[in-house]
């Protein structure tokens, strides 16, 4: 385990690794130390060959209750730029891991909390969770990512109703507009979407990193290009130690033993 300033991060069995937002005392708000320590554990992340899924949640009440508006008060036009571009950074830097990446939203989650949300693969929530960009209640709007990733995910019509009242939703009313996939219980959260995280890495790494790789390309693509993406990922995985494990212990009905190569 290695422990930062302003999160933990905890090796759990079958290469999954838990990240916790550790800073309950401000509602774990992201601060740009917080962005530090989680741009340097996504970077030790992803040199390790051993990770096959990553769960991002938060300590006590929040998972993340936004940007730190202590910290953003003062700055200038130029200070807030360069603050959203870090921001910017850390979430393509979370969503570029070649492992799934699943969110499990534990409580407030708004702001820069769901945007953080938003650059992961999977979204889970507690039925504790609260859930919105209320930026345009300080008369400013998202800026790591929100207005661009929400569409995408629950449709432009839902997305600009959550980004221009600024309102907060629950858990239900995010999993019926597409925005989380399942509520769970509080105690249960983490250890659900733990079992989740073991079903993924039970799976041939080098197909889930392909899967991810095709997906997220072929998202900005049309159909055809897309596709054509897939066809190539596909054939590309023939040669794999692991497609031959797969395939032998499907016809020999037992249970595969995958190595990533």
């Amino acid at each position: 385990m290695t422990t930062f300033e302003n999160i933990v991060v905890e090796d759990h069995d079958n290469g999954v690794v838990l990240i916790k937002i550790n800073r309950p005392d401000k509602l774990n708000a992201l601060s740009p130390e917080v962005f530090v320590d989680l741009k340097a554990a996504t970077e030790q992340i992803a040199a390790r060959s051993d990770v096959r899924a990553v769960i991002l949640t938060g300590e006590g009440r929040a998972f993340v209750a936004g940007a730190d508006i202590s910290a953003m008060v003062n700055f200038s036009m130029d200070e807030a730029k360069v603050y959203g571009q870090t921001g910017h950074d850390v979430m393509d830097a979370i969503a570029a891991l070649p492992v799934p990446v699943i969110a499990a939203l534990n409580g407030f989650t708004l702001g820069g909390g769901l945007e953080l949300a938003l650059a992961c693969d999977l979204i889970y929530a507690s039925e504790k969770a609260k859930i919105g960009l209320p930026e345009v209640g300080l008369a400013i709007i998202p800026g790591f990512g929100g207005t661009q990733r929400l569409g995408r995910l629950i449709g432009w019509q839902a997305a600009r109703e959550m980004v221009f009242t600024g309102k907060t939703i629950d858990a239900n009313e995010a999993k019926r507009l597409g925005l989380v996939l399942e509520v769970f219980a509080p105690e249960s959260l983490i250890d659900s979407v733990l079992e989740i995280a073991n079903t993924i890495a039970s799976r041939g790494p080098l197909a889930i990193k392909t899967a991810k790789e095709v997906m997220t390309k072929g998202s900005e693509l049309s159909l055809k290009e897309g596709n054509a993406v897939e066809v190539g990922g596909f054939a590309a995985l023939w040669p794999s130690a692991d497609r031959q494990e797969g395939m032998s212990a499907f016809v020999e009905k037992r249970a595969a033993v995958f190595t990533g190569k």
